[in-house]
């Protein structure tokens, strides 16, 4: 994680600046992908204030202090960060979750769908009479045939008001 740290109002600490470094980089094993801190350290009269803003992956998650000493208010600061950046995760973690969940149901979706069973049929040719009484006589729905008068494929089948329906091609 790259922490980058400002001073405001006073001279540069090393040690603070130390201190800052290394209460955020306890963040790093929170998240999973590159982020970027940038640290304000300011004071005015006996007030010190911390500004950080976290950008995680393009999320930003800021947080303000302030206290009458730099490190309670460093510390306070990276609890607070600690606390977003955590329920953050979650919500990428339940999203991501739920993606998996929703794939694995439409992967269990198709794979209960019925197998097509390949049937091969030997096309004769007969005229639609002689097709709708050889249907009438068998226990199938439909029937494919050859039209004698077009030389053409056609289907008959059976409706469920009990006539036949008749498809030419």
């Amino acid at each position: 994680m790259e922490i980058k740290v400002t001073f405001r109002h006073t001279e540069p600490i090393d040690s603070l600046k130390n201190y800052v470094i290394k209460k955020l980089s306890k963040i790093e094993r929170l998240i999973d992908f590159p982020a970027k801190a940038h640290v304000v350290l300011s004071v005015e009269k006996f007030r010190h204030q911390v500004d950080v803003s976290l950008n995680l992956n393009g999320t930003w998650i800021n947080a303000t202090e302030q206290s009458e000493d730099m490190y309670a208010a460093i510390d306070q600061i990276a609890d607070n960060i600690e606390q977003q950046v955590k329920k953050f995760m979650e919500k990428i973690r339940r999203r991501r979750q739920s993606q998996k969940e929703e794939e694995i149901s439409s992967e269990e979706e198709f794979a209960e769908q019925p197998e097509i069973e390949v049937e091969e049929i030997e096309v004769k040719p007969m005229d639609p009479e002689e097709a709708a009484m050889q249907l009438y006589y068998s226990d199938q729905d439909f029937l494919v045939f050859r039209n004698s008068a077009t030389n053409r494929i056609n289907v008959i089948y059976k409706k469920k008001n009990g006539n036949l329906g008749l498809i030419q091609t």
